[in-house]
């Protein structure tokens, strides 16, 4: 089975512009933190914690929030929430680049 993709959410608007307020990956990552494997209404899961779908990063400088295509697969509509919130504030979305595995095999 395929690996699902993931995608980077930049805080920088289309026209190059820094999204505000500053903790906006925070917050959007906090607000689907609900959605993780084996989560329930007690699980050990239901913790405080990202989710593994959706986490906040900073990468060269910029925050960013990493989002995985699973998501989609476990909760569509915070799949739409997360890619429509990325949308409607004109961000920068971009598919990560993955390492190959070695020659001959699976990463090790």
């Amino acid at each position: 089975m395929a690996q699902p993709r993931e995608f980077v959410i930049q805080g920088v608007t289309r026209t190059g512009a820094t999204f505000r307020p500053s903790d906006w990956a925070e917050r959007l990552a906090g607000a689907m933190s609900s959605f993780r494997p084996g989560a329930g209404p007690r699980s050990y899961a239901s913790f405080i914690g990202y989710s593994p779908y959706c986490v906040p990063r900073v990468i060269d400088g910029i925050k960013c929030v990493i989002v995985s295509e699973a998501l989609r697969d476990l909760e569509p509509m915070a799949w739409d929430f997360v890619m429509n919130f990325a949308r409607d504030n004109d961000l920068t979305v971009r598919e990560t680049e993955r390492p190959r595995p070695p020659e001959g095999g699976a990463p090790g």
